[in-house]
């Protein structure tokens, strides 16, 4: 018989502006930026040099000194992530319960960087030369089933690579398998790092602010003065399971997931639909799924990135599915501190969200200064605001034309 009620007890995350639960709770709520020169690579010759980029991160710390040579940086991120959740949560996976534990990962972009590393020493060596340990980390699921390996995850293992809503849609797969009885427990996020590749991918296509050259390199979410977006990195699991095994193994529950919903734009290739049917969809069969009614939406924890197209997108979409009580709603974007961290962008709202319940506090908009008419709702911007908050909406979009929604809630055992 599915289960009713699927609830939060653990999570996991490594940002640019903060590595590990406290950092990046403190991190969201003091409105530290992560945002930075990028080390990681050369930007010299290019108009934008600066990224979401996480410094200072040692996987060691997190999975010992063994076994991560041949590892590729998604996967010792997102590894490093699962392993602060399941410490959060508790949880031990051992030979008796591992079929029952599962894992969901959102990860698009994680392989382009070993892929260019695999042909790279192909090209300049000849294919006989190449280094076999490098080639599993050219397949999109590796990091996923990595993290499997690692921490003995038998169930299943799932990799969804939608882009932009790549996190959120893995941690709706995981809901389904755990309400349909496929098992107890499961992992679910999202991870994406930052690499040359991926940086000039978007660079090329004018997508970064700055890259015009016509205004200057700044991550301003609903600020008139927003010219693109500034990438970033980060990786974030969630512990999920159903409510009957969290109150058996007497584990903190943060949250309960209410209800998901995404709707696809078959609209343009990066172009945002300027009527946003996508995002009234997801955000409309959230609703409808969580069982509460718009009026009962605390806060939005947006997914605008500072791309003016995008930004301005989300906030007509609001105003259409919530009517007059859109301007009394609650808005802000992390991704004005973190930057654009595609696929993983997602679970690290969710986690911000999660911050927003349990300490009453709405994390703010930074670097916002000049009003936009296009977006014209109650963002909460430069400064932390307190407020009660039981119900909290999670929008994750992109140009692709993916588009999902996310409700969670403080949880109630009645």
């Amino acid at each position: 018989m599915p289960e009713d009620k699927i609830v939060i007890t653990g999570l996991g995350v490594i940002s640019s502006n903060g590595i590990g639960k406290d950092a990046f709770f403190e991190g969201v709520f003091s409105g530290t930026s992560g945002i930075k020169p990028v080390s990681l690579f050369d930007t010299s010759l290019l108009k934008v040099k600066t990224a979401g980029e996480i410094k200072d991160f040692s996987p060691q710390q997190f999975l010992g000194p063994k076994g991560l040579r041949t590892l590729d940086r998604s996967t010792k991120l997102v590894a490093s992530a699962a392993k602060m959740a399941l410490d959060d949560a508790g949880l031990n996976i051992t030979e008796e319960n591992s079929r029952q534990a599962g894992i969901a990962i959102g990860d698009t972009l994680g392989s382009i960087s070993s892929i260019s590393d695999f042909d790279r020493e192909a090209l300049t060596e000849g294919p006989r030369y190449v280094n076999p340990a490098l080639f599993p980390n050219t397949v999109i699921n590796s990091p996923a089933s990595q993290v499997s390996i690692k921490f003995n995850i038998k169930g299943f293992n799932a990799t969804l690579s939608t882009g932009f809503s790549a996190s959120l849609d893995a941690i709706n797969y995981a809901v389904d398998m755990l309400k349909f009885g496929k098992a107890k427990v499961v992992l679910a996020g999202g991870v994406e790092e930052l690499c040359i590749q991926i940086f000039l991918g978007f660079y090329k296509c004018g997508f970064l602010a700055g890259s015009s050259g016509a205004a200057g390199e700044i991550c301003c979410p609903f600020d008139k003065r927003r010219n693109g977006v500034i990438l970033g990195e980060g990786a974030g699991i969630l512990v999920l399971e159903t409510l009957g095994s969290a109150l058996k193994r007497q584990a903190t529950i943060y949250a309960q997931v209410r209800g998901f919903g995404n709707g696809f734009d078959a609209f343009r290739i990066n172009r945002y639909n300027p009527q946003a049917e996508g995002l009234k969809k997801s955000m409309r069969l959230a609703l409808e799924e969580s069982g509460i009614s718009a009026q009962d939406i605390d806060y939005i924890c947006s997914g605008a990135n500072s791309s003016p197209d995008g930004d301005a997108m989300e906030t007509a979409g609001i105003k259409d599915v919530f009517g007059q009580s859109a301007r009394e709603l609650k808005i802000s974007s992390i991704k004005s501190m973190v930057g654009e961290c595609f696929s993983a962008g997602g679970v690290l709202q969710a986690i911000a969200a999660l911050a927003a319940i349990e300490k009453q506090m709405v994390p703010p908009t930074v670097n916002y200064q000049e009003k936009d008419p296009a977006c014209d709702l109650n963002y909460v911007v430069n400064q932390a605001s307190n407020c009660k908050i039981d119900n909290v909406l999670i929008n994750a979009f992109g140009p692709s034309g993916c588009n999902s929604s996310l409700v969670i809630s403080k949880f109630n055992n009645n």
